[in-house]
């Protein structure tokens, strides 16, 4: 079937894409790197095909509700695609601790649903993590902001003794799993649920024979954003190609698959 009639809207947004069309942000303060401008492109769509969207991510876009984006900063590529190819995955011995420190949760998938206990919770953790976020805790802001998607959307919740502590947003096609956003109890910062989310949901690519978890953008020189490099092998999206990384040599070569 022709991806025409698979999703119509895919040819007419690549050729804006590729027309240099889209509308562009003004210059601002960069969140990441100090001292520096950045700007991004993108637009807003009600919905997307998943087949459509795994193609805009190896273009380099990403998406936050319902707005589709990807940075275009005058002079900088610090933000960098990485994915995490499933099948030669290997847990560190550090992350193996994880998995068995997190041994007693309970882990349910399925279509995310928003309720006042993962409005409380979303809000305990931006009040931790990010107080001075301009990210809204309320219902509304949470729910367009995670639980209104454009494409198809899966909920994980990390359950313990019938109560939610972390929760995980991942937009999925049949090549890939996407993480969205993550978001945890601060009371149980102990078991490191950020780390035992990420081993778990390259689990689920694995067991739904889905072949890579993407992790949006890695920044060098970001401490925030340095975590990402820990999931090995992994590849980043430079110039446009899916490249290996050799986390001991830091010898960069071309991916299997471009």
């Amino acid at each position: 079937m022709p991806d025409s009639a698979i999703d119509p809207v895919r040819k007419p947004l690549l050729d804006l894409i590729h027309s240099e069309g889209l509308p562009r942000t003004s210059p601002h303060d960069c969140s990441y790197l100090p001292d520096r401008q950045a700007q991004s492109e993108g637009f807003t769509i009600a919905s997307l095909h998943g087949e459509t969207y795994h193609d805009l991510m190896d273009m380099g876009f990403r998406r936050s509700g319902k707005v589709v984006y990807r940075p275009r900063c005058e002079g900088c590529q610090a933000c960098l695609p990485l994915r995490v190819p499933v099948a030669t995955f290997k847990p560190t011995h550090s992350q193996r601790r994880t998995l068995k420190r997190n041994a007693d949760l309970t882990i349910a998938v399925g279509e995310p649903i928003l309720t006042d206990e993962k409005i409380a919770l979303y809000q305990r953790y931006l009040n931790h993590q990010h107080p001075q976020s301009p990210q809204s805790g309320d219902a509304d802001g949470l729910r367009e902001f995670l639980y209104e998607s454009i494409v198809d959307t899966l909920e994980v919740n990390y359950i313990k003794d019938g109560r939610i502590v972390a929760v995980s947003i991942l937009d999925l096609c049949s090549r890939s799993v996407s993480t969205v956003y993550h978001f945890f109890d601060p009371g149980e910062a102990k078991r490191s649920l950020g780390v035992f989310s990420v081993l778990t949901e390259i689990d689920i690519a694995k067991q739904r024979q889905i072949p890579y978890y993407y992790m949006g953008y890695w920044i060098q020189g970001c401490a925030t954003m340095q975590y990402k490099a820990n999931y090995q092998p992994h590849e980043i999206l430079i110039d446009g190609r899916w490249k290996w990384v050799d986390s001991v040599s830091l010898k960069i070569s071309p991916a299997d698959e471009t």
